[in-house]
């Protein structure tokens, strides 16, 4: 109970962030991030799209999965015009569909390219 009370108030836990810590403040001390790939579901809206947009500050890769194409490329447009040298890939992904999910895992490997964070 006095560690959900901690957690709720914002207490820093042993890595040094707590639930109100920022994206930002979580990658200040690691600003290259350009040999990263980053694979960030829910990209589009909310946290996702916050979380995108501080890793295309640091310089990571970006693949966004979305069901909404649309909404991706919007996201996509909002990072880039923030950060001009982002390199951002829009994919297909249903999460509710295993065939979805299936080939989206095929077009991604297709890219040949590194796979450092999940979220």
């Amino acid at each position: 109970m006095l560690e959900t009370v901690k957690y709720l108030i914002g207490s820093r836990g042993a890595s040094g962030f707590g639930s109100k810590s920022t994206a930002e403040e979580v990658t200040e001390t690691c600003p290259d991030l350009r040999s990263i790939t980053a694979i960030i579901t829910g990209a589009t809206s909310g946290i996702g799209a916050e979380t995108a947009r501080v890793l295309a500050k640091r310089g990571a890769r970006l693949v966004i999965p979305a069901r909404n194409l649309k909404a991706a490329a919007e996201a996509k447009a909002r990072i880039v015009s923030e950060f001009p040298n982002s390199e951002i890939v829009i994919m297909a992904l249903d999460l509710s569909s295993l065939s979805s999910v299936r080939k989206f895992v095929l077009d991604f490997e297709s890219l040949d390219l590194p796979l450092n964070l999940l979220m």
